[in-house]
């Protein structure tokens, strides 16, 4: 595994540099036709993380196994796992710190931190800001005197590259969180203004190959209407991809409010596994989850995912 300390580079004030900041993720790699994978079917287990809200928008507790339907592709499987369990997480928050930003610093550290502090003690956090460049303050930790200081120190300047360092955030994520959970959660202000490495396809196809619950609060602005629909366009993406949700608040005072409805949210949320059939092909596979018998229910889940099974043995040909 690659050691996330010969990605980073010190700056002034204790700031931590991704220059080649989070590396970007490794391009596919072909597998030759002599070393072919051989894949067994039943080693894959999908799990699925789901919110289930009321009218207004409340998260509907008790709900039982029997309501759950799980559709692959239009096909209904067999679930292994029903429950709805506290299980701690793997989260990130990430904080565009581009000038634009400088005025609602402090109160989106506020609510940052009010995140932190309702959600399960067992969480592991870490934290990234990102202007031009992407950083990350603060490796996962549960100490938020630590996150707490690695906020305050943002300086906020510059552009948007929000699609590079939500690319690299979720590689980050996924191979240093130890949790089984992994979630991201972002703020930002504006449409992406700088990235240079990553499209919005391209960070969208990282996002269902990653598994990652992505939630994003954006305060976007009502005097640039262009700029602030491609910013909810990339972000209600990103939210419907990953089974994560994107607010976008009025005012800086909703901002506060947001932030524990999502711990709230994360920690109640259903938990569903089954064993997919057929070969893992490493095609993508659309799911849908149905809750009947709940009058009025609306349900948020990743939209689906890669079969590609988890272990492979590998025959050579001499």
């Amino acid at each position: 595994m690659r050691l996330l300390s010969r990605w980073f580079m010190p700056l002034v004030g204790g700031t931590v540099l991704l220059a080649q900041q989070f590396p970007p993720p490794p391009p596919p790699v072909e597998t030759p036709a002599e070393e072919s994978p051989v894949f067994t079917a039943d080693t894959r287990e999908v799990t699925l993380y789901v919110s289930v809200l009321d009218r207004d928008g409340r998260m509907i507790p008790d709900i039982v196994q029997s309501n759950f339907h799980v559709l692959e592709n239009g096909v209904e499987q067999q679930l292994k796992v029903f429950k709805r369990e506290d299980v701690p997480v793997s989260m990130c928050i990430v904080i565009d710190s581009s000038g634009s930003m400088k005025d609602k610093h402090s109160r989106v550290v506020a609510a940052a931190l009010a995140l932190v502090r309702a959600s399960n003690p067992d969480d592991e956090v870490c934290f990234v800001n990102f202007n031009d460049l992407y950083y990350k303050d603060q490796a996962f930790t549960n100490d938020v005197k630590k996150l707490e200081e690695a906020m305050e120190r943002i300086d906020n300047h510059g552009g948007t590259a929000m699609r590079d360092a939500l690319s690299a955030t979720i590689d980050y994520v996924k191979t240093e969180g130890k949790r089984d959970k992994k979630v991201i959660v972002m703020v930002t202000d504006g449409n992406d203004n700088s990235s240079s490495k990553v499209s919005l396809e391209g960070l969208l196809r990282t996002t269902r190959e990653s598994e990652v619950l992505i939630y994003s609060i954006g305060l976007l602005s009502e005097e640039e209407k262009s700029e602030a629909r491609k910013a909810k366009r990339a972000l209600d993406n990103l939210a419907e991809v990953s089974g994560g949700f994107a607010y976008y608040p009025k005012d800086l005072e909703e901002v506060e409010r947001i932030t524990p409805r999502i711990a709230h949210e994360i920690r109640n949320q259903y938990i569903l596994a089954y064993n997919p059939n057929g070969a893992m092909d490493g095609i993508y596979r659309r799911l849908k989850v149905d809750v009947r018998g709940v009058r009025g229910a609306s349900v948020r889940h990743r939209a689906g995912y890669y079969a590609t099974a988890p272990k492979a043995e590998t025959s050579s040909k001499k």
